[in-house]
């Protein structure tokens, strides 16, 4: 393998490691409290507003419906507006947090509704309000559940950025592509998957060594 495939093998990694960051830590800030808002509205959730619910649910189930190539390129104009470009580890932050963010608060929000609901009629009796029953009760007892779906949804972004890494996005994607597709380099492409191979399982085991942690019951 030659110096210049190795120095972009290194990039490849670096610019993954970003996008997937990147967008992690957006989707994290943007679909927890998406899944909290989803229980409090629901069904005998401690702010039930069923039409809120409703239009909130229906956004959430569109965006997830869209195959993540079309949605990409469906948001390209979007993605333009927001950053500037619509290529790149930039231009790729932009649709991989569009598809996480629904993926994310769906995962959450079951989590959240697995809580014992004693629990919260318990904190409701001692006069709690619902901002101190969203953080001292919903969060910390579905803290194991979340952290797991997290996990989930960053495998399933790193599986997206190969996607978009085919379509400009840079990345291990776009190396595999270029290199081991398009110019029939199999070594390439068997080292970009044994490397994507080694960053999902160091994410799941991290993921599920946490969640273990974070366990009461274990």
């Amino acid at each position: 393998m030659s110096p210049l495939v190795i120095d972009r093998l290194i990039a490849g990694i670096f610019d993954t490691l970003m996008m997937i960051g990147a967008s992690g830590l957006i989707t994290l800030a943007l679909g927890l409290p998406l899944a909290l808002l989803l229980v409090a509205t629901g069904k005998d959730g401690i702010f039930e507003q069923r039409i809120v619910n409703s239009a909130v649910g229906s956004v959430v189930n569109v965006i997830r419906s869209v195959p993540f190539l079309i949605l990409m390129v469906a948001l390209i104009p979007f993605t333009r507006l927001l950053v500037g470009t619509s290529y790149g580890v930039l231009g790729a932050i932009v649709p991989l947090t569009v598809a996480s963010v629904p993926f994310f608060a769906r995962i959450a929000e079951v989590s959240l509704r697995e809580v014992d609901r004693g629990l919260i009629e318990a904190a409701q009796s001692m006069g709690c309000n619902r901002w101190h029953i969203f953080w001292h009760v919903l969060l910390p007892e579905a803290r194991p559940g979340i952290i797991g779906g997290f996990t989930i949804t960053i495998v399933s972004m790193i599986n997206a950025s190969a996607v978009a890494g085919a379509i400009g996005a840079g990345g291990l994607g776009d190396l595999a592509y270029r290199y081991g597709y398009q110019r029939f380099d199999t070594q390439v492409m068997l080292t970009v998957i044994v490397l994507l191979v080694i960053l999902v399982t160091m994410i799941q085991l991290t993921g599920d060594r946490l969640a273990f942690m974070l366990n009461k019951k274990a």
